[in-house]
């Protein structure tokens, strides 16, 4: 006679279902030749316009040489403008170009039906029930939020 397998915990479906997004919505950037950490890195860029390479580094917990590549590449994309600031020459602001604007409206609505897809079996109520619940274990685990915790794994 086979073991039962025990229900699974909070922790492994939260694991379960966050690798699935993840992957999902990886496929789903990858349409627009991007990948999770690009489109992190305009989001947070067009969030905060002129901000620096250290300070978005920082925000997103990454090592600073790996977000001078990953802007390198943003910029020579014509998604992001690069220049030295007016305050210290030593900092580089970042902001987004038209261009890079377009594309993120074009993120946001991938974001959005990737939400939707990912929910359905949901309805509205249990749907905000659950991202009520989701964000009070993400604020008593000190995560930043908005921030996906693998961006500090990238070297």
């Amino acid at each position: 006679m086979a073991a039962e397998i025990p229900k699974a915990g909070v922790a492994f479906l939260l694991t379960q279902l966050g690798t699935q997004a993840a992957t999902k919505f990886a496929e789903r950037v990858s349409a627009l030749d991007l990948t999770p950490p690009q489109v992190g890195m305009l989001r947070m860029i067009a969030a905060h316009p002129g901000l620096s390479q250290q300070t978005l580094a920082g925000n997103l917990g990454m090592l600073p040489s790996k977000v001078v590549t990953f802007v390198d590449d943003l910029e020579g994309r014509g998604l992001v403008t690069r220049t030295r600031s007016t305050r210290d020459r030593r900092v580089h602001e970042l902001t987004l170009t038209e261009e890079g604007a377009e594309l993120l409206d074009k993120i946001r609505a991938v974001a959005a039906a990737h939400e939707a897809d990912f929910c359905e079996a949901l309805d509205a109520d249990e749907r905000a029930r659950l991202q009520s619940l989701l964000e009070r274990l993400t604020e008593s685990h000190g995560l930043t939020p908005g921030v996906h915790p693998g961006y500090r794994t990238i070297r």
